[in-house]
């Protein structure tokens, strides 16, 4: 897997380094691998200039703490400087390629929706973070704010609960959030399993579209028939998870 977020390390190049480490870390971890190393691809433009060169160690600082905290080491890497044109330096991109180990093939988990009548279960806290958002760009056609914090511990702790389940084959499918956040995720899942769903949002004060698009880190959604082993195991693990919905029908309903 790999993951590269310049509009994240253009904002705040640490968070934007850990960031991309740990969205590695999720995508292993959704189809419930074990996540093992990494490899780094660094670009970025001119590190003569004090700013590129804030760039570049801030992104590095960010991807050592998250490589730390995940257990999961850099084992090789590449660094491309002076990438602009006409003066104008790219936008700092660090790729992360990351590999894991599945032991069971046969427990490997997909995004697609597998059943009508299956509780969707989104798994982490949700703030509804919308700085330096997909929603925030292509929507409100905005470039501001900070990307959205990086909880490491709060990241293994997701992480270790889902490829748990997942390795119990307590969940039919599961999906990381990401890019375009909650909205986006759970119309994949259907996608993918050519299902629909219902989904309702959970009593709270957070606006609708926030709920929908924030991009809060250490989140992933997952479906089972019964979602109350679910419930449990997260509330054993001290990870936040509520059920927000249902597979089920053609099309996606939101009540």
């Amino acid at each position: 897997t790999t993951d590269c977020t310049p509009r994240y390390c253009q904002a705040d190049p640490e968070r934007g380094g850990a960031q991309a480490v740990a969205e590695a870390w999720r995508n292993l971890t959704a189809v419930g691998a074990r996540p093992l190393a990494v490899t780094d691809n660094l670009n970025f433009g001119n590190p003569e200039r004090p700013e590129i060169m804030g760039q570049f160690v801030g992104c590095i600082k960010g991807i050592g703490a998250a490589c730390r905290a995940l257990d999961f080491p850099v084992v090789s890497g590449n660094v491309s400087l002076y990438n602009e044109t006409s003066g104008q330096g790219i936008p700092p991109t660090p790729t992360i390629g990351g590999v894991g180990l599945i032991e069971d093939l046969d427990a490997a988990a997909t995004i697609a929706f597998k059943a009508a009548g299956e509780g969707i279960v989104l798994i982490g806290e949700t703030a509804g973070h919308l700085g330096a958002s997909l929603y925030l760009r292509e929507i409100a056609e905005r470039h501001d704010g900070a990307p959205p914090p990086v909880d490491l511990a709060a990241e293994k702790r997701a992480g270790d609960l889902v490829r748990g389940l997942i390795a119990r084959r307590g969940v039919t499918a599961c999906h990381d959030l990401a890019d375009g956040g909650l909205a986006v995720a759970v119309a994949e899942m259907a996608l993918a399993g050519d299902l629909g769903a219902t989904v309702e949002q959970p009593p709270g004060e957070l606006p609708l579209h926030a709920w929908l698009f924030g991009e809060d880190q250490a989140r992933y959604l997952v479906t089972a028939p019964a979602v109350s082993g679910v419930l449990e195991a997260a509330r054993q693990a001290g990870v936040p998870a509520v059920c927000i919905g249902e597979t089920g029908g053609s099309g996606l309903t939101l009540t």
